[in-house]
């Protein structure tokens, strides 16, 4: 997602190198020896920090002893009043893109690095940055829309880790995650068993698997659900910690979005296009 909004911003004046691709767990990916020789060959750096690459923070921090210009994309956001979420143990929700309001904060941090690293760039990459922000204002639209088409006691999300409570609180969705903010967590039989009969009590239709996480505890959710006489459905895959493969629409930040939004809306009996917000979802939703 970092990479993506950096391309957006950059154009044509950088080569945009990710280094955790499509499926990986940022929380639980271990830096190879080829991406020590990136980080320590790129000209800047970006994260997304507030702990998401837990594993990384070590690299990242001797990098930047070194001089090399590095930035969290989220720390300007973390100092913009209550915006950052946090858990139980006081531990910050890395998961700032699920918001596509919040994100947007993420892509001024990009262009004014990018500016100040390149002042002879710098009025490009601020067009760029406000010429993608618009098309992110057209998706958050579009995501306030079509969440707010299902109905209001529908407006439940399960899925296997804690990846999607901004999400939840700019659209309107409970969210209840089997596992906690990392994937390093590890969920319980009591934590399975208490969501089971929440579904039940409250008649939610479906549940969600993610593409970058396991999903034998949504699995044991739905046949808890069944056992009690209720049917839940695998609602469909979300993109959580990862986007879809490189080179497809759902390889972007904003078919990320919109392939998430469309799949919960259409699942929990809302209103949406099968092909999202403009047509362009590679595998339409319920056809």
């Amino acid at each position: 997602m970092v990479a993506d909004i950096c391309r957006q911003g950059a154009g044509e004046h950088a080569r945009v190198e990710g280094l955790i691709g499509e499926g990986a767990d940022p929380h639980l990916y271990n830096p190879s020896h080829d991406d020590v020789v990136a980080l320590q060959n790129a000209d800047v750096v970006f994260y997304n920090g507030l702990m998401l690459e837990g594993k990384m923070t070590d690299m990242l921090l001797r990098i930047a002893r070194r001089g090399r210009p590095i930035y969290a994309v989220t720390e300007t956001i973390l100092e913009q009043g209550d915006y950052v979420m946090t858990d139980a143990e006081h531990l910050y929700d890395p998961h700032v893109w699920m918001d596509v309001g919040g994100w947007m904060r993420a892509v001024d941090v990009v262009a004014d690095a990018l500016a100040q690293y390149d002042p002879t760039h710098a009025a490009s990459y601020r067009a760029n940055a406000e010429a993608y922000r618009q098309k992110l204002e057209q998706l958050d639209a579009y995501a306030r829309q079509v969440i707010g088409s299902i109905p209001e006691d529908k407006r439940v999300l399960v899925t296997a880790h804690d990846a999607f409570n901004y999400l939840g609180r700019a659209y309107g969705l409970e969210v209840r995650g089997i596992q906690g903010l990392s994937t390093e967590s590890e969920a319980g039989v009591q934590d399975i068993e208490h969501l089971v009969g929440y579904l039940v009590d409250n008649d939610i239709p479906a549940v969600f698997v993610e593409t970058s996480v396991a999903d034998k505890n949504v699995r044991a959710l739905v046949e808890g659900a069944r056992a009690r006489g209720h049917e839940v459905k695998i609602g469909g895959e979300l993109y959580s910690d990862a986007m879809g493969p490189a080179g497809s629409y759902e390889g972007t930040y904003i078919g990320m979005i919109d392939h998430n939004v469309t799949t919960i809306a259409r699942a929990l009996g809302g209103d949406a296009p099968a092909g999202g917000m403009s047509g362009r979802l590679s595998r339409p939703h319920g056809e």
